[in-house]
């Protein structure tokens, strides 16, 4: 049976071929194929509840084992009458099209893969009588930004239809997914045409500085720290000053993707235009600390700053302490704490936080909760980030007992968790029962699961064998909304191909390849070496 969407598509986008079909038509005619006996409403999803269904947040202890909501009857027509209710509110109204076209542009994009696959979309498109709006282009860009050829041929396709002219937005958007798969060339010729006034070629440059600063980024995430300096220098070409801000940008940019050695340079090659400063020493000292993780690194730039007479804040402290904490050196933790103590810096929550999380990763949870009374007593209040510094060491050393009475304080606080909080318990569970009362908990506290968190879930019910539910979250992830990325389509390949799904781990394995993302090396040899084996099991068996 076809599900709904693949009949209201097939329906509209029939119609949608007619001159007078508009987007302005859709609403209407969705709600009378819901309403025919023939199309059923969406059902809500058999792994959680709705998103948009908020619950009183209820202590994580009493929430019971994971089962179908109840208050919700899949075949009621309440979110019909809902949107009736919302007719004259516009904000509800244009939300709700905008939801819908989306979810068109998405099924008309999605299929199908192959040679000509691009080409049959692109027609398709062309086919389909959606008015484009900013709205539209930067919902469907955010939901292809792993996929950078349909993204792109999208936004080409957009740009031309009338009524509509991309924004600044889009353009960094595109350029933004351009750059993330090393298109390099197709986003400078996308800023030649923002310099240009845009697709139409009237009117001011489009460019700005962070225009280019998304290029820097790119350029650092691939270490072509050349060209992120080239692009750096390159500012005043486009008419923009280059103050210390842009400077101190581009410095976090290369310390983000671990080119640290070259920002320091960078930083000391530039001194006479940027006199060195402590947030300059900063970036870089969080870099060392924070990024590549170097405690003797890190040490030798504190001691720099020290012998240089630059002030150390505590954003100084805090990079230092968290190095330390991460290398699990606590002793030194507590040393430099200490030693904040006594100096006229004043700590602040985060670096509370890292002492924090330090002591607990240790095993010193109550050295951790005397160190949280003392942030309060200085009028400091815990964050969910202070929490999550104790729940997640306690989980990690398999107390998820007492991991769970700390969640509950913090619900009491009125703290709401985070994803980062749930991770802690996910990788904990044990069973699918379990998963899934977690997966139940965060939709009632409103928190949306992230793609990070279905590669673990999917990784963790591949190494169960509980293939099933690999392939309900595997669409749960796609129809939420989230493109598939990098990770995800690792954990599924890899994840199959243990269960002995060859057939569909290899289809994945060359739909992640289509869209440009690359494959973990070991998983490509083992594909390539089934591959070979077909392929020599065929030509024997042709011979024979």
């Amino acid at each position: 049976m076809l599900t709904f969407r693949t009949k209201l598509t097939q329906t509209l986008f029939s119609l949608s071929k007619t001159p007078k079909f508009t987007s302005r038509t859709y609403k209407t005619l969705a709600q009378t194929l819901i309403h025919t006996q023939h199309v059923n409403p969406p059902k809500p999803s058999n792994l959680y509840i709705n998103k948009s269904h908020f619950i009183p947040r209820t202590p994580f202890s009493s929430t019971p084992i994971f089962h179908n909501n109840s208050d919700s009857n899949s075949d009621s027509d309440d979110h019909i009458i809902e949107l009736k209710d919302n007719e004259n509110n516009d904000e509800t109204l244009k939300k709700s099209e905008l939801d819908f076209e989306t979810g068109l542009i998405m099924d008309i994009i999605k299929y199908p893969h192959g040679e000509n696959a691009l080409n049959v979309k692109r027609n398709n498109l062309y086919k389909c009588n959606v008015a484009v709006t900013a709205e539209l282009v930067s919902e469907v860009l955010a939901r292809v930004r792993n996929d950078w050829e349909v993204a792109f041929m999208f936004f080409k396709w957009a740009g031309e239809q009338r009524g509509y002219a991309h924004s600044l937005r889009q353009y960094n958007c595109m350029i933004a997914i351009l750059g993330k798969m090393g298109q390099f060339e197709k986003c400078w010729s996308l800023i030649d045409e923002m310099e240009k006034g845009g697709g139409n070629g009237l009117g001011e440059s489009m460019v700005t500085s962070q225009t280019l600063l998304i290029m820097v980024r790119r350029y650092a995430a691939v270490h072509d720290v050349e060209n992120a300096v080239k692009t750096f220098y390159g500012y005043e070409r486009f008419g923009f000053k280059v103050g210390v801000d842009v400077f101190h940008d581009v410095l976090s940019a290369l310390c983000r993707y671990k080119n640290v050695n070259e920002a320091e340079k960078f930083m000391f090659r530039n001194e006479k235009v940027f006199p060195l400063c402590t947030k300059s020493f900063n970036i870089v000292l969080n870099g060392w600390c924070n990024v590549v993780c170097s405690p003797r690194e890190g040490k030798r730039v504190w001691l720099e700053m020290c012998n240089r007479g630059i002030h150390r804040d505590v954003v100084s402290y805090s990079s230092i302490i968290s190095c330390y904490s991460k290398r699990c050196e606590v002793n030194e933790v507590i040393k430099v704490f200490n030693e904040l103590l006594a100096s006229d810096v004043s700590p602040d929550r985060k670096l509370y936080n890292s002492v924090i999380h330090a002591l607990a990763k240790s095993g010193r949870v109550e050295k951790a909760r005397d160190v949280m009374k003392s942030m309060e007593e200085r009028g400091i209040r815990p964050n969910v980030v202070t929490y999550n510094s104790l729940i997640m060491p306690l989980c990690k050393k398999g107390n998820s007992v007492n991991a769970r009475l700390v969640f509950d304080e913090m619900l009491q606080r009125g703290l709401l968790p985070t994803v980062k909080t749930y991770h802690a318990f996910f990788r904990v569970s044990r069973t699918s029962e379990e998963v899934f009362s977690i997966m139940q908990k965060m939709s009632k506290l409103g928190c949306c699961l992230t793609q990070d968190t279905y590669a673990m879930l999917i990784r963790k019910f591949c190494r169960w064998g509980e293939v099933e539910n690999v392939w309900k979250l595997w669409d749960e992830m796609i129809s939420n909304g989230l493109d598939p990325d990098r990770s995800s389509y690792v954990a599924l390949v890899h994840g199959l191909f243990l269960n002995g799904m060859l057939d569909e781990a290899y289809k994945y394995h060359v739909e992640m390849k289509a869209k440009g993302l690359l494959p973990e090396p070991e998983i490509e040899n083992r594909m390539e070496a089934w591959m070979t084996g077909m392929k020599d099991s065929k030509t024997k068996c042709g011979d024979s």
